[in-house]
Protein backbone atom coordinates (compact mmCIF):
# COMPACT_ATOMS: atom_id res chain seq x y z
CA UNK A 1 0.00 0.00 0.00
CA UNK A 2 1.31 3.44 -0.88
CA UNK A 3 2.14 5.92 1.84
CA UNK A 4 -0.47 8.70 1.99
CA UNK A 5 1.04 12.01 0.93
CA UNK A 6 -1.20 15.06 0.53
CA UNK A 7 -0.67 18.41 -1.22
CA UNK A 8 -1.40 20.52 1.85
CA UNK A 9 -0.15 18.91 5.04
CA UNK A 10 -1.92 21.37 7.35
CA UNK A 11 -5.29 21.14 5.59
CA UNK A 12 -8.22 19.40 7.28
CA UNK A 13 -9.58 18.32 3.90
CA UNK A 14 -9.18 14.73 2.71
CA UNK A 15 -6.65 13.87 0.01
CA UNK A 16 -9.31 13.79 -2.70
CA UNK A 17 -10.47 17.32 -1.92
CA UNK A 18 -6.89 18.59 -1.63
CA UNK A 19 -5.92 17.09 -4.99
CA UNK A 20 -8.99 18.70 -6.61
CA UNK A 21 -8.08 22.08 -5.12
CA UNK A 22 -4.44 21.75 -6.19
CA UNK A 23 -5.17 20.87 -9.82
CA UNK A 24 -7.86 23.56 -10.11
CA UNK A 25 -5.24 26.08 -8.96
CA UNK A 26 -2.45 25.03 -11.34
CA UNK A 27 -4.66 24.12 -14.33
CA UNK A 28 -3.92 27.22 -16.43
CA UNK A 29 -0.15 26.72 -16.55
CA UNK A 30 -0.04 22.95 -16.02
CA UNK A 31 0.67 21.97 -19.64
CA UNK A 32 3.54 24.38 -20.20
CA UNK A 33 5.15 23.70 -16.84
CA UNK A 34 4.80 19.95 -17.35
CA UNK A 35 6.68 20.14 -20.65
CA UNK A 36 9.49 22.08 -18.97
CA UNK A 37 9.75 19.76 -15.96
CA UNK A 38 9.81 16.56 -18.05
CA UNK A 39 11.95 18.08 -20.84
CA UNK A 40 9.08 17.14 -23.16
CA UNK A 41 9.74 13.41 -22.76
CA UNK A 42 6.21 12.84 -21.39
CA UNK A 43 4.95 13.38 -24.97
CA UNK A 44 6.94 10.34 -26.11
CA UNK A 45 5.65 8.25 -23.19
CA UNK A 46 2.04 9.02 -24.05
CA UNK A 47 2.68 8.05 -27.67
CA UNK A 48 3.89 4.64 -26.45
CA UNK A 49 0.64 4.17 -24.51
CA UNK A 50 -1.28 4.91 -27.71
CA UNK A 51 0.87 2.47 -29.69
CA UNK A 52 0.08 -0.29 -27.17
CA UNK A 53 -3.66 0.25 -27.51
CA UNK A 54 -3.61 0.61 -31.29
CA UNK A 55 -2.86 -3.11 -31.48
CA UNK A 56 -5.90 -3.87 -29.30
CA UNK A 57 -8.31 -1.92 -31.54
CA UNK A 58 -10.62 -0.74 -28.74
CA UNK A 59 -14.02 0.73 -29.60
CA UNK A 60 -14.38 2.58 -26.31
CA UNK A 61 -11.75 3.99 -23.92
CA UNK A 62 -12.01 5.58 -20.50
CA UNK A 63 -9.09 7.91 -19.72
CA UNK A 64 -9.08 8.49 -15.96
CA UNK A 65 -7.34 11.52 -14.44
CA UNK A 66 -7.42 12.93 -17.96
CA UNK A 67 -6.41 16.38 -16.71
CA UNK A 68 -6.17 18.73 -19.68
CA UNK A 69 -6.88 15.88 -22.08
CA UNK A 70 -3.48 15.26 -23.69
CA UNK A 71 -3.75 11.46 -23.57
CA UNK A 72 -7.45 11.41 -24.46
CA UNK A 73 -6.70 13.46 -27.58
CA UNK A 74 -3.80 11.19 -28.53
CA UNK A 75 -5.98 8.11 -28.03
CA UNK A 76 -8.10 9.10 -31.03
CA UNK A 77 -5.24 7.60 -33.07
CA UNK A 78 -6.30 4.14 -31.83
CA UNK A 79 -9.45 4.41 -33.94
CA UNK A 80 -11.73 4.24 -30.89
CA UNK A 81 -15.22 5.58 -31.59
CA UNK A 82 -15.84 6.76 -28.03
CA UNK A 83 -13.32 8.20 -25.59
CA UNK A 84 -14.30 9.52 -22.17
CA UNK A 85 -11.85 11.78 -20.36
CA UNK A 86 -12.72 11.77 -16.66
CA UNK A 87 -11.14 13.97 -13.99
CA UNK A 88 -11.93 15.19 -10.49
CA UNK A 89 -10.73 18.74 -11.27
CA UNK A 90 -13.19 20.99 -13.12
CA UNK A 91 -10.38 23.48 -13.72
CA UNK A 92 -8.23 20.96 -15.57
CA UNK A 93 -11.23 19.75 -17.58
CA UNK A 94 -12.09 23.27 -18.73
CA UNK A 95 -8.63 23.57 -20.26
CA UNK A 96 -9.06 20.11 -21.80
CA UNK A 97 -12.50 20.88 -23.25
CA UNK A 98 -11.09 23.88 -25.11
CA UNK A 99 -8.32 21.73 -26.58
CA UNK A 100 -10.80 19.04 -27.65
CA UNK A 101 -13.09 21.64 -29.23
CA UNK A 102 -10.23 23.37 -31.04
CA UNK A 103 -9.18 20.04 -32.54
CA UNK A 104 -12.82 19.37 -33.58
CA UNK A 105 -12.95 16.14 -31.57
CA UNK A 106 -16.17 16.83 -29.63
CA UNK A 107 -17.95 13.99 -31.43
CA UNK A 108 -15.36 11.45 -30.23
CA UNK A 109 -14.16 12.74 -26.84
CA UNK A 110 -16.45 13.47 -23.90
CA UNK A 111 -14.88 15.29 -20.94
CA UNK A 112 -16.55 14.42 -17.62
CA UNK A 113 -16.12 15.51 -14.01
CA UNK A 114 -15.91 12.33 -11.96
CA UNK A 115 -14.31 10.42 -9.11
CA UNK A 116 -12.02 7.53 -10.05
CA UNK A 117 -13.07 5.68 -6.90
CA UNK A 118 -16.80 5.94 -7.70
CA UNK A 119 -17.04 5.67 -11.48
CA UNK A 120 -20.48 6.52 -12.92
CA UNK A 121 -20.48 3.59 -15.35
CA UNK A 122 -21.92 0.09 -15.46
CA UNK A 123 -19.80 -3.04 -15.18
CA UNK A 124 -17.77 -3.89 -18.29
CA UNK A 125 -18.44 -0.57 -20.04
CA UNK A 126 -15.07 0.02 -21.75
CA UNK A 127 -12.72 -1.98 -23.96
CA UNK A 128 -9.75 -0.16 -22.46
CA UNK A 129 -8.95 2.10 -19.53
CA UNK A 130 -5.93 4.39 -19.26
CA UNK A 131 -4.43 6.52 -16.49
CA UNK A 132 -1.45 8.83 -17.08
CA UNK A 133 0.20 10.25 -13.96
CA UNK A 134 -2.97 9.84 -11.94
CA UNK A 135 -3.02 6.65 -9.87
CA UNK A 136 -0.71 8.08 -7.23
CA UNK A 137 -3.34 10.78 -6.61
CA UNK A 138 -6.04 8.25 -5.73
CA UNK A 139 -7.12 8.64 -2.12
CA UNK A 140 -7.52 4.87 -1.75
CA UNK A 141 -5.39 3.16 -4.39
CA UNK A 142 -6.94 -0.29 -4.30
CA UNK A 143 -10.50 1.08 -4.33
CA UNK A 144 -9.72 3.08 -7.45
CA UNK A 145 -8.08 0.11 -9.17
CA UNK A 146 -11.03 -2.12 -8.25
CA UNK A 147 -13.40 0.39 -9.85
CA UNK A 148 -11.28 0.36 -13.00
CA UNK A 149 -11.38 -3.45 -13.02
CA UNK A 150 -15.17 -3.33 -12.66
CA UNK A 151 -15.81 -1.05 -15.67
CA UNK A 152 -13.28 -2.81 -17.94
CA UNK A 153 -14.73 -5.44 -20.26
CA UNK A 154 -13.55 -9.03 -20.07
CA UNK A 155 -10.28 -9.36 -22.03
CA UNK A 156 -10.06 -5.56 -21.98
CA UNK A 157 -6.78 -3.70 -21.43
CA UNK A 158 -5.67 -1.41 -18.63
CA UNK A 159 -2.64 0.80 -19.34
CA UNK A 160 -1.03 3.05 -16.75
CA UNK A 161 1.71 5.62 -17.27
CA UNK A 162 3.20 6.67 -13.95
CA UNK A 163 6.38 8.05 -12.50
CA UNK A 164 8.76 5.59 -10.89
CA UNK A 165 12.13 5.72 -9.16
CA UNK A 166 15.30 4.62 -10.99
CA UNK A 167 17.24 1.87 -9.20
CA UNK A 168 20.56 2.03 -11.06
CA UNK A 169 23.51 4.37 -10.46
CA UNK A 170 23.89 7.22 -11.47
CA UNK A 171 20.27 7.65 -12.53
CA UNK A 172 19.01 6.97 -9.02
CA UNK A 173 21.15 9.77 -7.52
CA UNK A 174 20.33 12.17 -10.34
CA UNK A 175 16.61 11.49 -9.99
CA UNK A 176 16.65 12.15 -6.24
CA UNK A 177 18.52 15.43 -6.69
CA UNK A 178 16.19 16.59 -9.46
CA UNK A 179 12.95 15.72 -7.68
CA UNK A 180 14.07 16.99 -4.29
CA UNK A 181 15.61 20.30 -5.32
CA UNK A 182 15.05 21.22 -8.97
CA UNK A 183 11.40 20.28 -9.54
CA UNK A 184 9.99 22.02 -6.43
CA UNK A 185 12.08 25.12 -7.22
CA UNK A 186 10.65 25.33 -10.74
CA UNK A 187 7.18 24.90 -9.27
CA UNK A 188 7.71 27.69 -6.75
CA UNK A 189 9.01 30.07 -9.43
CA UNK A 190 6.35 29.50 -12.07
CA UNK A 191 3.25 28.14 -10.32
CA UNK A 192 0.61 29.95 -8.30
CA UNK A 193 0.59 27.02 -5.90
CA UNK A 194 3.93 26.66 -4.13
CA UNK A 195 2.95 23.31 -2.57
CA UNK A 196 1.79 21.59 -5.75
CA UNK A 197 5.07 20.56 -7.32
CA UNK A 198 6.59 19.60 -3.98
CA UNK A 199 3.60 17.26 -3.54
CA UNK A 200 3.94 15.85 -7.07
CA UNK A 201 7.59 15.10 -6.36
CA UNK A 202 7.04 13.58 -2.92
CA UNK A 203 4.05 11.48 -3.99
CA UNK A 204 6.11 10.00 -6.82
CA UNK A 205 8.95 9.06 -4.49
CA UNK A 206 6.78 7.01 -2.10
CA UNK A 207 4.43 5.42 -4.65
CA UNK A 208 4.92 1.67 -5.23
CA UNK A 209 6.49 0.95 -8.61
CA UNK A 210 7.78 -1.95 -10.65
CA UNK A 211 6.98 -5.39 -9.28
CA UNK A 212 5.40 -3.89 -6.14
CA UNK A 213 2.75 -2.21 -8.27
CA UNK A 214 2.42 -5.27 -10.52
CA UNK A 215 1.49 -7.29 -7.43
CA UNK A 216 -1.20 -4.78 -6.45
CA UNK A 217 -2.73 -5.09 -9.91
CA UNK A 218 -2.68 -8.88 -9.62
CA UNK A 219 -4.34 -8.66 -6.21
CA UNK A 220 -7.19 -6.66 -7.76
CA UNK A 221 -7.66 -9.44 -10.33
CA UNK A 222 -5.78 -8.30 -13.41
CA UNK A 223 -3.75 -10.86 -15.37
CA UNK A 224 -0.88 -10.67 -17.89
CA UNK A 225 0.55 -7.82 -15.83
CA UNK A 226 3.84 -6.30 -16.97
CA UNK A 227 5.72 -3.06 -16.45
CA UNK A 228 7.91 -1.37 -19.02
CA UNK A 229 10.42 1.12 -17.54
CA UNK A 230 10.85 4.34 -19.51
CA UNK A 231 13.86 6.69 -19.81
CA UNK A 232 16.28 5.17 -17.27
CA UNK A 233 13.36 4.19 -15.01
CA UNK A 234 11.97 7.66 -14.24
CA UNK A 235 8.57 6.44 -15.46
CA UNK A 236 6.89 3.11 -16.15
CA UNK A 237 4.13 1.91 -18.42
CA UNK A 238 2.08 -0.88 -16.86
CA UNK A 239 -0.09 -3.10 -19.05
CA UNK A 240 -2.69 -5.49 -17.64
CA UNK A 241 -5.66 -7.51 -18.87
CA UNK A 242 -9.02 -8.26 -17.26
Amino acid sequence: MSEKVTPYSHSKLGKKEQVTQMFDTISENYDGLNRVISFGIDVKWRKRVVDILKKKRPTSILDIATGTGDLAINLTKTGAQKIVGLDISPGMLEVGKKKVHNKKLDDVIEMVVGDSENLPYEDQSFDAVTVAFGVRNFETLEKGLAEIYRVTRKNGTFVILETSVPTKTPYKQGYHFYTRFVLPTIGRLFSKDKSAYAYLSESASVFPHGEDFNNILRKIGFIEVENRPQTFGVASIYVATK
